[in-house]
């Protein structure tokens, strides 16, 4: 390691070169004899200075160059020669080779013992490179894949038991309860967390394991080892046990519930699983569970926040959320409730399933196997004495009556419907058989919704718009003056150009105007011409306004609105 010398002397040039002050290096000195670190790295778990500033100045005092790793492109053969356990144990990352010379990056080019382990394993000369710790990491991970040190041990204890490893995979079934299996899966849905991942996939393919991260509505591959798919059936035995799932149970699919804790946020997965003709897929979805849910946080414009506010205070009707499956009605529906939530009132909910607990709000999970049906569950619900009551999903004419009749009685009811606009949920519950009269008199609201990404604070820049796009926007503005961005990819947003969601939204109050249409069941081409003509904003227009606002792109709002789009041409 460098020298306390070395630390002080360093620290002196970076105070020459105004990037910390003389106070700040007294403090980080004070911190590192706690913990032993490299001066840099504490000067910047402090806050002090920045990666960028302090490994340029390290480089040029030990003269060894610094390179950024998410610049270099590492072949697999390099990677080959240097296993994973290795290049984890030693935080290192091997970078190119030129014959008997061997670039490695790591983090102290001092540290000799680790440099002369690497020549007697690999045989060769090592030339080292300064790197930062996180960038190497992140190369480990990018490589050699998530976990590939844990599994590199597994399939070597594997193989000095002379264990059979198939690849059906059962006769690691066994390995559930391995200390390495446990570390595997736990790094999986710790990556995944800290990925701001919503969903995890484990997909059994014929000849491998795929494991995808569902971020920010997109799904992407996680690099993982390739012999992982050895491990497959030892891996769904470990989540069937923290789900409290039959791990005998092979042919049927199965669903449980895992809690857990990752940098002290509590997270609560959802754990499906579904036979194939691979073995057994699994889908994880995470929840947030101490997510504070606010109708001023989901990205509503300042007209349809107070529009949603007032409909919310009504002492009875239905307010209809709509939306294709993952667009963010329950999470709507949440913040509805949270936002009404008080002592005086007996909110409660029945759902399929439960997503978040909410604290003071009776929720209700439904068990169809056993009867417990939305319908039935509802009829139940009023002899509560509930005022305000939510429905997960109303998904046919039985659960729609009775929400309705619900409604009809003095009840503020809220709800979800499957349909891509605002005026389409109308025209759902007439296709469903209810009376337009009951239609007419029941609903107050419906709200369409879609997520749309949001673009990377950190690599936001402007961009010009050609006659295509301008074409496909449809706006009659001066563009010279108007600016629109997009990202460019950087490690903060893991280099898609898009950081979080935010919402974009359609909101049709039924007005005397609406309602009479309802009665002479007008189509939904119809109810959405009027309502426009009334001042309703599209789901189009709601977005064309977050472009403008720099806060999403024009790709990600046509992505999700691709009929409002056509109708606007």
């Amino acid at each position: 390691m460098i020298s306390r010398k070395g630390d002080v002397l360093l620290g002196q040039m970076l105070i020459d070169k105004g990037i910390i002050t003389p106070q700040q290096l007294d403090e980080g000195l004070k911190e590192q004899k706690k913990t032993g670190d490299f001066i840099g790295a504490t000067l910047i778990r402090l806050g002090f200075a920045k990666e960028d500033d302090i490994f340029p100045v390290l480089s040029e005092k030990l003269n060894i160059p610094y390179i950024k790793l998410k610049d270099a492109e590492v072949s697999r053969d390099i990677i080959k020669k240097v296993p994973a356990k290795f290049a984890s144990y030693y935080r290192l990352m091997p970078v190119k080779q030129e014959k008997n010379v061997l670039t490695v990056a790591v983090t102290d080019p001092l540290d000799l013992h680790t440099l002369d382990d690497i020549r007697l394993l690999l045989d060769c000369d090592i030339n080292a490179v300064l790197a930062s710790e996180p960038d190497i990491i992140e190369n480990i991970k990018k490589y050699y894949g998530i976990g590939a040190d844990t599994v590199d041990k597994i399939m070597e204890d594997a193989a000095k038991e002379s264990s059979v490893i198939s690849k059906s995979g059962e006769s690691v079934e066994e390995m559930a309860d391995d200390a390495s299996i446990i570390k595997f899966v736990n790094e999986i849905l710790q990556q995944a967390v800290v990925d701001r991942a919503t969903d995890v996939h484990i997909e059994p393919f014929e000849d491998e394991l795929r494991i995808r991260y569902r971020i920010d509505g997109v799904l992407h591959n996680v690099s993982i080892p390739p012999t992982i798919k050895y491990l497959h059936s030892a891996i769904i035995s470990r989540i069937k046990i923290m789900a409290s799932l039959n791990i005998a149970e092979k042919r049927l699919p199965q669903d449980g519930r895992i809690k857990i804790k990752v940098n002290d946020k509590n997270i609560d997965l959802r754990v499906s699983i579904i036979p194939t003709v691979y073995g057994e897929n699994v889908s994880i979805r995470l929840l947030t569970a101490d997510l504070l849910l606010s109708l001023e946080s989901l990205g509503l414009v300042k007209t349809n926040l107070e529009i949603i506010a007032q409909m919310i205070k009504k002492p009875h009707g239905i307010i209809f959320v709509t939306g294709p499956t993952g667009s963010g009605k329950t999470t709507t529906l949440y913040a509805c409730l949270n936002k009404i939530n008080s002592s005086r009132l007996n909110i409660i909910t029945i759902e399929d399933p439960i997503e978040y607990e909410l604290k003071g709000i009776t929720q209700v999970q439904i068990h169809p196997k056993i009867g417990l049906t939305f319908a039935e569950g509802l009829r139940h619900m009023l002899r509560h004495d509930p005022d305000i009551m939510m429905v997960g999903e109303v998904r046919d004419f039985e659960t729609a009556e009775i929400a309705i009749r619900i409604a009809l009685t003095g009840h503020l009811v809220f709800s979800t419907l499957h349909t891509n606009d605002a005026s389409g949920a109308v025209a759902r519950l007439l296709d469903m058989g209810i009376e337009p009269y009951l239609v007419s008199s029941s609903v107050e609201c419906a709200i369409a919704q879609r997520l749309v990404r949001l673009i990377c604070s950190k690599c936001k820049k402007e961009i010009k718009l050609d006659d295509k796009l301008k074409k496909e926007l449809g706006l009659k503005i001066d563009y010279s003056k108007t600016k629109i961005y997009q990202g460019e990819g950087c490690p903060a947003c893991k280099f898609t150009g898009f950081k979080g969601r935010t919402g974009i939204y359609e909101i049709l109050p039924l007005t005397d105007e609406i309602r009479d249409l309802v009665l002479r069941r007008a189509s939904a081409d119809q109810i959405k011409q009027k309502a426009v003509a009334l001042g309703m904003k599209t789901l189009f227009d709601d977005g064309v306004e977050k472009i403008l606002a720099g806060v999403t792109t024009i790709g990600e709002v046509l992505r999700v609105t691709k009929v409002e789009a056509a109708l606007e041409e």
